[in-house]
Parts: C-alpha cells; structure tokens; sequence
C-alpha cells in the first residue's frame, strides 16, 4: 500500500483533549462546586463514551453537556490547555523528512480561536503541516471530516488511495473509509473499542506507535 499524505486529527491524537476536560470540569467556577474532587480516572463516569464517538466529549454529559460544550469552548484558558502528546513534534518532524504530507484538520466553533490555538500549539511544525479548520455546519456530514478531506483531496491534489486519516473517534473512522481513505485509530486510556464491523481498522497507541506502523506496512513510493 502506498501512503503519502498523513491527516492527523488534533483532539485525542496529537493533542490531550482531555486533559483540558479535566481540568475545566475541576476548576472552572460553574463546574468546580461538583467536580472539583473528582479523579483523574474517572472521567469517563462523568462523560459516558457515547459508541458513536468511541472518546470523552462533553457533549455527551448526561443533563449538562450542551451547557458544558458552549462554556469550554468560550473560554480560551481552559479551551487551549491541552498539550500535546509526548513525541508528537519528533515524529511530526521525522515523517516530514521521509517525504509526506502532512495535515491537520479541525470543525469548530470559531474558526479564527481554533486556528490560533493550533499555530501555537503546533508551532514547531508549522513550516511543514497545513492546518485546516472548518466552521462547524459548513459542511452536511455531521463530523465535517468527510467533506474536509474531500475538499482538501480536490484543493491540494491529492489521491484518497494516497492518504491515511489518524483519529480516535469512531465516526471519523467511517468518513476517511467513505473518501477512499484509509483510517488508522488512535487509541488513549478512555477511548472505546471499534464495532464489529470496524474491528478490522489498525489501532496504535501514539505517534510512535503510529510512525512504526507506517513504515511496517506501508511503502511512501
């Protein structure tokens, strides 16, 4: 198989989602009341893992996930703590050097703060990765990734067959495959298992883990 162009999703891939989760639910004035004790590990108690996103979403907060969401994301000290994952500018760094493309790709609210947030975070890269962000509703699919990677397949000329979509949510899985794309899951301590009829995608653990695949299994010419 013959891979040139990497979409790394940002949240949970190379960014700790939730570890901004965390600490917005334990300190931030509305939350801090109820959660300020809670630990670490349980997280998923307070955010159930829905099967669609296979990962910890606010949103998904049984009685005040909307209210949760819309508070998170307006407030830019808690919606930009998460750091990024060990390695991630290493092995960003390392596959741009072997010859691929690299992207990232988000759907959000504001589009300005999220592209801000990601050309700081992602500063020691950016001569190299094109971020991509996307308006949330912009597109018809509900993820915005199927219509994100179409668009940017048609934009930068890229071949779908070419191209590999690194995520941990479950439903962006479907979309890379609905493209032509390949998906690889990226799995963390609160992500949930594949569906059966999913069971077959590779799962990798971190960037690492993900740069060993590759190049286990995929050939760049």
């Amino acid at each position: 198989m013959i891979i040139k162009n990497i979409f790394w999703d940002v949240d949970g891939v190379l960014a700790n989602l939730n570890y901004a989760y965390y600490h917005f639910l334990t300190q931030h004035p509305k939350y801090a009341p109820d959660y300020k004790d809670m630990k670490w590990e349980d997280l998923p108690k307070v955010l159930p893992i829905s099967p669609k996103y296979g990962a910890l979403e606010l949103k998904t907060h049984p009685t005040r996930g909307v209210e949760m969401d819309k508070d998170f994301c307006a407030d830019y000290a808690f919606f930009s703590h998460r750091p990024l994952y060990p390695n991630v500018v290493k092995v960003l760094k390392e596959l741009h050097d072997l010859g691929y493309r690299q992207f990232t790709m988000s759907a959000t609210f504001d589009v300005e703060t999220k592209k801000k947030l990601l050309n700081t975070l992602l500063a020691d890269v950016t001569d190299f990765l094109t971020i991509e962000c996307v308006q949330h509703g912009k597109f018809m699919h509900d993820s915005a990734k199927e219509d994100m990677l179409k668009s940017c397949f048609e934009k930068y000329g890229l071949k779908a067959d070419e191209t590999i979509l690194v995520d941990d949510r479950i439903y962006n899985q479907y979309a890379a495959i609905h493209v032509g794309a390949h998906p690889v899951r990226m799995r963390c301590e609160f992500t949930s298992d594949l569906p059966e009829d999913l069971n077959w995608i590779p799962e990798v653990k971190d960037v690492e883990d993900f740069k060993n695949w590759l190049l286990a299994n995929t050939k760049l010419h």
